[in-house]
């Protein structure tokens, strides 16, 4: 039988980061958490806590915390039919669920998606920031439920539902135009004009100068781990970069960015996987992914 009061012990610990506060959220004591983590690492025979400041999930506690959230949702659907269920002294508990998606759509239009559910629902969201090259690893490792990713082919327990394509295009000031690129845009001086990346798994950059000018150019690069600041770094002449369309259309229409070469786009498309078991009961959030997407993404 499964010890469910040690599942929810450790799904807790992670959930807040400590055993103490895991032990304030769950009515007991410190000591009665890290009991029941103990004994349940060691009936498995593995660790599911790594304890630090804060205290994080193993490959195989992140199992048992997406297990958790699955129960919880089931929980929240008996409760909702039979209230009397919940006694006064034992509130149900809160259910996070665990979703990651990419900076670009999360400093777009990734929020107006989930606020909706968010406030419709007694859910709460974890929302995790990677690649969307990277975040179905996620979704593999059993860290999420759900994800906007670039992967087309479904995750293994997932299903797959298209959402449109993220528009980005190659952006500069005027004043750094002139100084890199007075006489057009060459491979030449390609190589010596600094560009803006996001981060190491960031490939937008690279991806649209192999595209229109082949594989062999080196550039140098500012560092940016921020989809906002790149935009303010364009604008302020730092550097050249892969902006999404929704937040310089504004400015290109102005003349505060111009394109590096006009009219050549560069489309991503995302999709929206989540876990099979979880898909009926988040359809809500499914839907309301979407109906935004579907208004801001380009739809092919």
């Amino acid at each position: 039988m499964m010890d469910y009061a040690a599942f929810r012990a450790v799904a807790m610990v992670v959930q807040t980061g400590s055993f103490e506060k895991a032990a304030l959220a769950l009515r007991v004591t410190p000591s009665a958490i890290s009991q029941r983590v103990k004994q349940l690492e060691e009936k498995l025979g593995t660790v599911l806590i790594l304890r630090g400041q804060p205290c994080t999930a193993s490959e195989k506690g992140e199992w048992v915390c997406r297990h958790m959230e699955h129960v919880g949702m089931l929980e929240m659907e008996l409760l909702d039919q039979l209230p009397s269920l919940m006694t006064e002294d034992e509130p149900g508990q809160k259910v996070t669920l665990n979703i990651a998606t990419n900076s670009d759509s999360l400093g777009t239009w990734f929020m107006n998606a989930i606020a909706g559910f968010a406030t419709d629902t007694d859910y709460l969201l974890n929302i995790a920031v990677d690649d969307e090259d990277y975040t179905a690893d996620w979704l593999l490792r059993g860290r999420v439920l759900a994800a906007v990713t670039s992967l087309e082919k479904p995750v293994q327990g997932c299903r797959v539902v298209p959402l449109g394509a993220l528009r980005y295009h190659a952006t500069a000031s005027p004043a750094f135009m002139d100084r890199h690129f007075q006489g057009g845009v060459t491979q030449a001086n390609l190589g010596q004009a600094p560009a803006l990346t996001f981060s190491q798994k960031d490939r937008l950059q690279l991806t649209w100068v192999t595209k229109h000018f082949g594989p062999s150019i080196v550039y140098p690069t500012h560092w940016l781990p921020s989809t906002h600041s790149f935009v303010d770094a364009s604008l302020l002449g730092m550097g050249w970069g892969m902006n999404p369309q929704l937040l310089v259309r504004d400015h290109l229409a102005a003349g505060r960015l111009k394109e590096l070469v006009p009219e050549t786009p560069l489309d991503i498309p995302l999709y929206w996987q989540v876990n099979r078991l979880a898909a009926d009961r988040l359809k809500p959030l499914t839907q309301a992914l979407v109906d935004v997407a579907r208004g801001v993404l380009i739809q092919k």
